[in-house]
This record gives structure tokens, sequence and C-alpha cells, in this order.
């Protein structure tokens, strides 16, 4: 279960700050939304961390061969430029877009938007705080995301500026241009 805690009328707290509070409770997965609401974040069960690792494994294999890119895990908080601080788990940026960031940017909370990135739903997930989280992603620049929903055999894509599309499982799934010659197979 998902924890959020609205900060709004309290306070708002800069990137820094954040950053150090994640820093000083490293037991707890954190991020904040681009309204300002922390969300203390619930570990996930052996199914979905497994789910999630395989579907991390698949995107590592793809970008060992085509060296497009870096590939980061759930634990991997990103500086969004909408203000948010959010963590999918499974993310990939271009090399291109990476080598613009300082060394100290790419130390703390990279201050960038993933290309491309994999939400996984697990069993205590609702459905619409996911959906609102992919279309932070995509306010803030991403350029394809999926949202793998195994509790109802279904996947979301998330394109800039078009609808979302909406596919039943089994699927196959393409990289498109964001991750060229990526597929990967999606099973019930």
């Amino acid at each position: 279960m998902t924890t959020v805690l609205d900060l709004k009328p309290i306070i708002k707290l800069t990137s820094e700050e954040f950053y150090q509070l994640c820093q000083v409770n490293p037991e707890l997965p954190l991020e904040l939304s681009r309204d300002g609401e922390l969300i203390i974040m619930s570990p996930v069960g052996g199914e979905s961390g497994n789910q999630e690792a395989n579907l991390i494994a698949d995107v590592i294999f793809w970008n060992r061969q085509s060296k497009l890119g870096l590939v980061f895990s759930s634990s991997t908080v990103f500086d969004l430029p909408n203000g948010g601080k959010r963590s999918p788990d499974v993310a990939w940026i271009s090399q291109a877009r990476w080598d613009t960031l300082t060394p100290t940017e790419k130390q703390k909370f990279p201050p960038i938007c993933p290309d491309f990135v994999i939400e996984l739903r697990s069993p205590s997930d609702r459905l619409q705080p996911l959906q609102d989280k992919m279309l932070e992603y995509l306010d803030a620049g991403l350029r394809l995301g999926w949202l793998i929903n195994p509790q109802d055999n279904t996947v979301e894509i998330y394109r800039p500026e078009q609808q979302t599309e909406n596919l039943s499982l089994p699927v196959s799934l393409s990289g498109e241009n964001v991750l060229p010659g990526f597929t990967l197979l999606l099973e019930v």
C-alpha cells in the first residue's frame, strides 16, 4: 500500500531538500509528485519483484547490444523538469542526453526525464495513481512509456501528443524509434 502525504499546505520541498530527506531516510523509498505530495512506496512481493527484474533484464540485454544509452532500476529517482521526483520500475535514457548532465547531476537524482519507462502494476497498486504518474512523465518529456497491468491483463502505451493506446495481453511491444530493435513479448 502506497502512502501519500500532502505537504502543500505546510511546505514545498526543493530538489535539494527532497534529496536530503531521502539521504537521511534510506530505508524509505520516497517519491514527490509534481503537486508536492510526498509518496512513500511500499515494497513489492516476490512475483512482482521477479516480473520487474525480468523487465529490467530484457531492456539491459537489448541495451548491451545496441549501446545506445543507460538503463536504470526502480531505486533511481529522477528530478523531472515539471517538479516531480519519480522512480519508474524500469527507465532508459539515451547516451547523448545522459552526457549533457554534469558529474554532480549524475551522482544525485538526475535532473532529466527518461526517454523510456516501464511501470509495472503490483497487486497493492491502485491503477489511477499509476496512470497519473505516466502522464507526469509525458508532461516532463517522456518519449515512450508502458504501464503493464497484470491484474487486468492489459498494457497502456504512452506517447507524446497521442491518446493512450490500450492493448490486451498477450502482446508483443515494440521499442519503436525510442528503443530501435527492442521487442518485448508479454504473456498472461
